[in-house]
């Protein structure tokens, strides 16, 4: 059973970091992109930043220059690193894999889209205070 477990959210204030962990097992596929798509309560649903085999990445608009996403491929794990975080960065942040997309950019707007092509992770809190 395919497995994405999340770690490291937390709360901040205004201009502090975080940075989320997402570790896959179980993935039948060799490759995949992985990334993060975020939630805030009243909101569009946003495709955050994805990573694809070969390490190309793409981002939101709003975190470009922001938020940095790696992928260490022997541990199968992806990192999202978060820094200059702002109010408006709050949201719950899931991290998403798709074997079946075929480039990062269009992993956005498919998990902006809800596409039920990806696995998705449980979920975690990213709180940031003005």
């Amino acid at each position: 059973q395919v497995q994405l477990v999340e770690s490291g959210g937390g709360s901040v204030h205004a201009g502090g970091s975080l940075r989320l962990s997402c570790a896959v097992s179980e993935f039948p596929y060799s490759t995949y992109i992985m990334g993060w798509f975020r939630q805030a309560p009243g909101k569009e649903r946003e495709g955050v930043a994805a990573i694809d085999s070969d390490g190309d990445t793409a981002y939101a608009n709003s975190v470009e220059g922001r938020f940095t996403i790696s992928k260490d491929n022997a541990k199968n794990t992806a990192y999202l690193q978060m820094n200059s975080l702002k109010p408006e960065d709050t949201a719950m942040y899931y991290c998403a894999a798709d074997p079946w997309v075929v480039t990062a950019i269009q992993a956005l707007g498919v998990w902006k889209r809800g596409g039920d092509s990806s696995s998705v992770g449980q979920g975690t809190q990213v709180t940031v205070s003005s």
